[in-house]
């Protein structure tokens, strides 16, 4: 057994997690990638503890993100949305601040996996990730297809793994 192998099988489960959508448009009726994701979490065990929409607004994304990372209840934020390159795509930039230990692998993972499925246009993503403190925050386009390929290949196969070694 692998030293990974072996933490992700004395990691804690379930995981406390927070669900942001970073969108203008969307709504509770219409959030699909935030209702994936929580869908996703609910069938590994894992528990969501808030779940909230939120406009590609710095002045609320931030505050936002690291209340919640300042929380004892929340182990882990998944964002979906506001990762492309438009002028309204801020959130990469907003996560990047408050991010005390980036985890450049995982975006530069969702481009390669994202690559294979959609060719050259994944470079348009900036899917980032880290800790910002102790708690694991990991964003993600706001597709339901990227959404799928993130939890799947990424977040759920490593996200007890990544909380174990958040809080060592």
């Amino acid at each position: 057994m692998s030293g990974a192998d072996e933490h992700r099988g004395t990691s804690p489960l379930p995981v406390s997690c927070a669900v942001l959508t970073i969108s203008d448009t969307r709504t509770p009726a219409t959030d699909r990638s935030g209702t994936l994701i929580v869908e996703y979490l609910a069938g590994a065990g894992h528990n969501v503890v808030h779940r909230q929409i939120l406009p590609d607004d710095p002045d609320q994304i931030g505050p936002a993100v690291a209340g919640l990372a300042a929380r004892d209840d929340v182990q882990a934020v998944l964002v979906t949305g506001g990762t492309g390159i438009s002028t309204r795509d801020q959130t990469f930039e907003t996560i990047q601040q408050l991010l005390t230990k980036p985890l450049p692998g995982y975006g530069e993972l969702f481009r390669m996996l994202s690559y294979a499925e959609i060719g050259a246009a994944a470079m348009l993503s900036r899917a980032t990730g880290g800790l910002a403190g102790k708690t694991i925050v990991l964003t993600m386009p706001g597709s339901t297809a990227a959404v799928r390929l993130a939890m799947e290949k990424l977040v759920l196969p490593e996200l007890v793994h990544l909380v174990r070694e958040a809080v060592k």
